[in-house]
């Protein structure tokens, strides 16, 4: 007699991609909450945020990595590694990129590194609710032509268009597996770690240019009210 029990399936995945393609805002809306902060400067994200979204058939871990540019600095250099380890250590990687150019210098320099490993790579082209449809195809195709992507998915992560179709996508390459964590594990940071990012967040928005680009935010007292 069969098993009527359904399968579960669970992974780590890797939303990679340039500063700004709107990787934060992509975790945030799979989640349903505020867990990266976004703002309009390049690697607002400094280190891997995990964020772990679980349903009845699935659990996926989702790693939110700082934007992939040429790094001037140490911090960057940093940075730029968190990214590429966690390719290494994922699943199913989510590449995001913008319609509005062919890859650029740096989404080939995250294609080769791609190409070093033999994990799915989903290819979100983000941002489709600021051009015109017909623009979009050459911009696919020329993805296309660059790398054997596993799918290949036009979305808005602001506008939430194609959100349900990519995520659907993602848990088709999740291997099988036991959840890694608890049900109602959102993170593995803590609130006085999300609350300074949130504080970090409000300072680039109000301040912008007048607060250097590596103000670092740090908690002295954390009361629970």
């Amino acid at each position: 007699m069969e098993s009527n029990k359904k399968t579960f399936k669970s992974g780590y995945v890797a939303i990679v991609g340039k500063p700004n393609v709107g990787k934060s805002t992509l975790i945030n809306d799979f989640l349903g909450c505020k867990l990266s902060i976004v703002t309009p400067k390049p690697q607002t994200t400094r280190k891997k945020i995990m964020g772990v979204l679980t349903k009845e058939e699935y659990q996926i871990v989702f790693y939110d990595t700082p934007g992939v540019m040429e790094p001037r600095y140490e911090l960057q250099k940093y940075m730029v590694k968190e990214a590429f380890d966690a390719i290494e250590d994922a699943d199913v990687v989510l590449m995001m990129a913008e319609p509005f150019e062919p890859p650029t210098e740096w989404d080939k320099e995250i294609l080769k590194k791609l190409s070093q490993v033999n994990t799915p790579v989903i290819l979100a082209i983000n941002k489709i609710d600021l051009i015109e449809k017909d623009s979009l195809i050459p911009i696919l195709s020329a993805y296309d032509q660059q790398f054997k992507f596993a799918e290949i998915v036009p979305i808005s992560a602001l506008k939430g268009t194609n959100l349900d179709l990519m995520l659907n996508l993602v848990v088709k390459y999740l291997p099988e597996g036991e959840p890694f964590f608890p049900e109602d594990y959102m993170t593995d940071y803590n609130e006085r770690f999300l609350a300074s990012e949130i504080i970090r967040e409000k300072v680039f928005e109000f301040y912008g240019d007048e607060i250097p680009y590596s103000t670092t935010v740090e908690i002295e007292e954390f009361k629970e009210r």
